[in-house]
């Protein structure tokens, strides 16, 4: 419509230029008419002067048109041009909808995947979300915690939050100290380990002792039940004259044929057990009997306790003892651990230390010492206050037993006090493999599960331990830590946490290893 209003003007404007020389020709020929020229002349002027103006108007409609084609050329062009653009952009478009489609196809397929794969983990999400029910209320409890310790901190002076900071600082320090000590630990093991074993394995084997001992007397048999009568005596005055003499309990019930006898005192166990015996052979049980019978066994008593002693003292070629102590010594005839006679042990782990000390080249004679003197705190420590190597360290001191060494391994030989001499873990060598060698102890079958329980308890009381298992007969305990909240610096100090817990806490022969075991594992379901 554009190009045609544009052709309509300029035709327009050729018919008006037509029109003007027409009118300028007839006025031409109208003035000429009235100036008297001739009519030829003016009409050949006319003529020649519509010819020039038709001529001229031609030319100018032929330049209009000219001109309408050429501009309706131009705008053809510049619509082509616009249409062709047109026309890219909606092919691009046209591709990147392609692109789009394409896309969304992928992700249809992707999100079906996961979908799949979502289903599949349903179950591991569910396991999940119990462990953190877990972790939020151990979170809560933290968070307790934390508060607490603010309000605690809240409230302390300039000197108490300088003291707890250090307590903080050196609480972390621990770990790496811990990763150090263990590497320095684990190259000296290495070094010492097969030395160590040799060396034992060579004392065992140089040493064969006896299996276990037996217990003291803690029964009496009688011919008949009717003597049961005649101990009790009228009123009960036998068996109170009889008790009142020996110090021990004398307990007659419906057991036939059996008299028991019980002490915390195991000579007066065996004073009062002997006595019993006699009683029952001779027949005359009164009180004045008693008491002769008694003193007579008690008398007896003290030279086969000094006998002992001094064949101990011979057997185990120690000299220059005080008399006091080589009683002592036979005193222990009369003691058990686990059922092991603790004179025997004594003896034999004197034997052992002395094979140990040699092959260190040490002096072979003060470890035989050292280890004959060992648990002489045994005889008299249900008599005093404190545990044996304290008790037995005093006594030997202030009966003239002057060697530091034989001192400190008698004092020492549970870790009580520091070892200042290579003879304190010498003795505390030989103390574990008498006591933990096969056929050396028993102990009975309660007694036995209670200790297994028992050092279960004390690992899997640890906040790091998952599981805790004893094994070999409750001579080692395998221990689980949790790997998200340990690594293995970590669990080397778990192991000997517990050492030191089972040492504290625990009564037990020989030694117990604690080892620690910590695993992670990743897993992957492909579907």
């Amino acid at each position: 419509m554009f190009v045609l209003a544009e052709f309509s003007l300029t035709a327009t404007i050729g018919i008006g230029v037509a029109a003007f020389l027409v009118g300028g020709i007839g006025g031409v020929v109208l003035i000429r008419m009235m100036t008297g020229g001739t009519i030829r002349a003016a009409r050949r002027d006319a003529e020649n002067l519509r010819q020039k103006a038709s001529a001229e108007a031609e030319a100018a409609q032929r330049k209009s048109e000219l001109e309408a084609e050429r501009t309706l050329a131009e705008r053809r062009e510049e619509l082509e041009g616009e249409l062709s653009e047109a026309r890219n952009e909606l092919k691009k478009d046209q591709g990147r909808l392609q692109n789009r489609e394409d896309s969304l196809d992928r992700k249809m397929e992707q999100l079906t995947t996961r979908e799949s794969k979502l289903d599949g983990r349903d179950v591991r999400i569910t396991e999940r979300e119990e462990a953190l029910q877990g972790l939020e209320s151990e979170l809560e409890r933290l968070g307790d915690e934390a508060r607490r310790r603010l309000g605690e901190i809240g409230r302390l002076s300039e000197q108490e939050a300088r003291d707890q900071l250090i307590e903080e600082v050196r609480s972390s320090s621990e770990h790496e100290a811990a990763g150090i000590r263990r590497e320095i630990i684990e190259q000296a093991e290495a070094g010492a380990r097969n030395r160590s074993r040799e060396i034992t394995l060579m004392a065992i084997q140089r040493f064969a002792a006896e299996h276990v001992a037996d217990s003291t007397v803690r029964s009496v048999k009688i011919p008949s039940d009717d003597l049961k009568g005649r101990i009790i005596g009228r009123e009960g005055r036998n068996i109170r004259a009889l008790e009142r003499a020996t110090g021990a309990d004398i307990l007659v019930d419906d057991t036939p044929g059996v008299i028991a006898v019980s002490c915390f005192d195991p000579i007066r166990r065996a004073i009062a057990g002997e006595s019993l015996q006699r009683l029952v052979a001779d027949g005359r049980v009164h009180p004045t009997r008693i008491e002769e019978v008694v003193e007579s066994v008690r008398s007896d008593m003290q030279d086969r306790i000094r006998k002992q002693g001094d064949d101990a003292v011979v057997e185990a070629g120690i000299r220059g003892l005080n008399p006091k102590v080589v009683e002592a010594m036979g005193k222990l005839s009369f003691r058990t651990s686990y059922g092991q006679n603790v004179l025997r042990h004594s003896i034999e782990v004197a034997y052992l230390s002395q094979i140990i000390a040699d092959q260190l080249g040490l002096d072979g004679e003060l470890a035989r010492r050292c280890g004959f003197l060992h648990d002489i705190g045994k005889a008299m420590d249900h008599e005093m206050e404190g545990g044996h190597p304290a008790i037995g360290m005093e006594f030997c001191t202030r009966h003239g037993e002057k060697a530091e060494a034989v001192l400190n391994a008698i004092g020492g030989h549970h870790g009580d006090i520091p070892a200042t001499t290579p003879y304190t873990p010498i003795v505390m060598a030989a103390d574990a493999v008498s006591g933990a060698r096969p056929g050396a102890r028993r102990e009975s079958m309660e007694m036995y599960v209670k200790r297994l329980e028992q050092l279960e308890g004390l690992a899997t009381e640890i906040p790091e331990v998952t599981e805790a298992h004893a094994i070999q007969a409750g001579r080692e305990v395998r221990v689980i830590v949790d790997a998200a909240r340990a690594d293995d610096d970590s669990a080397f100090l778990i192991a000997e946490k517990i050492a030191k817990r089972v040492e504290e806490e625990m009564t037990f022969p020989g030694e117990i290893k604690v080892t620690v075991l910590r695993e992670t594992r990743a897993e992957a379901t492909a579907r």
